[in-house]
């Protein structure tokens, strides 16, 4: 019986660290969707930046045309 026991522990071992693997890969997955948001959210972001620079730009230049000499 003792060697039944052994094997029983030991199948317990894998089973729970078949457990940790899965728990582990949805975490990270959880983690993967959260970067995931924070890069589209920083790419619109960097889209509106671009736009009110060239914006910025336009008007700059135009300024420049004003000028008296």
């Amino acid at each position: 019986m003792p060697a039944l026991e052994l094997a029983e522990v030991i199948l317990a071992v894998i089973i729970g660290t078949l457990f940790a693997i899965v728990y582990s890969l949805r975490v990270l997955i959880l983690l993967e969707r959260r970067v995931a948001s924070m890069e589209s959210n920083i790419q619109r972001l960097t889209q509106r930046v671009l736009k009110e620079e060239t914006i910025i730009e336009k008007v700059v230049a135009g300024r420049k045309g004003r000028r008296r000499k």
